[in-house]
Parts: C-alpha cells; sequence; structure tokens
C-alpha cells in the first residue's frame, strides 16, 4: 500500500478519500466498521485516518503516546483501503481546517470528504472556524446512539441546512462542490474510544 505523504500528491488524483480524524486513544472496531460503510456507500477509493498528536479540544491527561495510538490503529485497521496517516503530525497543523487547507494544496485533485460521527456535528460549534470545514469539503456524518441527527439539529446543521442533501445521493457526495452534507442511513455502532478506555481501567 502506498502512504501519503506531503509530496506525493500527484499519486493520488483523481482518487475519492475519506478522511477520519481523531486521537483514536485507542483505534477499534467501530472506527473500522465506519470507515468499510463510508467506502462502500459513498463510492471512495481509500479513507486516510488521520491520526492526532494531540485533540485541542481534549486533555492529554490519559492520552496514549501518539507512537503507541499509531500502532494500535495499524492493528485495527485491516483493510486494504483503509491508510492510517501522520500526515498532522508532518504538517505541524493543529487544527482541523488548517489540516484541510494543507491537504488541499499537497492534493490539488483528490476528491475528500470529511467523515464524522453525529456527536461530532453537535459539538461542531466548538471547533476552531468550524464552518470553513463545511465550505472547504463536503461531510458526510454518521449516526451514533444518543445523538438527534439532521436537518435543523444544532448549530451547524441550521447553518448549513441549504447544503443538506438525502443519503440516497451518497454516492455523488465526494464529486460535489463544498458546501454539501448529509446524514447517512449506517447501522448504529455503540463501541467508543472513551467506554474502552474505562473498561480497560476496570480489567
Amino acid at each position: 500500500m502506498f502512504i501519503p505523504h506531503p509530496l506525493s500528491g500527484p499519486a493520488f488524483a483523481g482518487l475519492r478519500i475519506g478522511l477520519l480524524g481523531g486521537s483514536f486513544n485507542p483505534a477499534h472496531a467501530g472506527h473500522l466498521a465506519m470507515s468499510a460503510y463510508a467506502l462502500k456507500r459513498l463510492g471512495l477509493d481509500q479513507v486516510w485516518w488521520l491520526a492526532a498528536p494531540q485533540n485541542p479540544l481534549k486533555s492529554g491527561k490519559g492520552m496514549a503516546p501518539f507512537s503507541a495510538r499509531m500502532k494500535q490503529a495499524r492493528k485495527i485497521a485491516v483493510h486494504p483501503k483503509i491508510i492510517i496517516t501522520d500526515l498532522e503530525a508532518q504538517f505541524g497543523t493543529r487544527y482541523t481546517v488548517d489540516t484541510l487547507r494543507v491537504l488541499k494544496k499537497r492534493f490539488p485533485r483528490a476528491r475528500f470528504v470529511w467523515l464524522m460521527g453525529a456527536d461530532n456535528l453537535q459539538q461542531m460549534p466548538r471547533w476552531h472556524k468550524w464552518p470553513v470545514l463545511f465550505q472547504s469539503v463536503p461531510v458526510a456524518v454518521f449516526r451514533r446512539p444518543g445523538y438527534a441527527v439532521g436537518r435543523g439539529s444544532g448549530k451547524a446543521a441550521q447553518r448549513f441546512d441549504r447544503a443538506w442533501l438525502p443519503a440516497r445521493r451518497a454516492g455523488q457526495l465526494a464529486q460535489l462542490r463544498a458546501p454539501a452534507w448529509m446524514v447517512l442511513d449506517n447501522a448504529m455502532n455503540n463501541l467508543s474510544a472513551t467506554a474502552i478506555r474505562k473498561q480497560t481501567k476496570k480489567d
């Protein structure tokens, strides 16, 4: 598998690539299921996991070392089209909007889609310059237990209501111009990194 790096843009020209950002503390089967579903439902060529050295919205307390999180992610992501990357560390970016800006500059002909759970859609107004994310790339939102999500559900959804698309158009999303977003009709998954860490401490 060819791993993307800052100078490898031409190798990914024309590819439809899902971007799944996060701390991956730890990576788990839920991340894998989400990525596999995105590959099929959105017609993607690849999904890149953008492991963050440190999430600016989370405390460093309880955060495993970056190298350990990368190692665990590679262990979990047993799929030929899922690629674990340390691009944020290489770029030196802290915020998602800055990472996207550099990605689009380094990979100008790739067709990116941002992948995220409904929990992150609700928290989106806390993200640095969050409207820029929606204006930069199409966004696919995954349903999560306990989170009502859809048109009008939260500040971000309301702000970009006119850019909402029905899930039946999922196969077109990667080709569309931002802003464009939808809530996918995925099966619910209860796995979370927080719950896994708590269980690990109990064990």
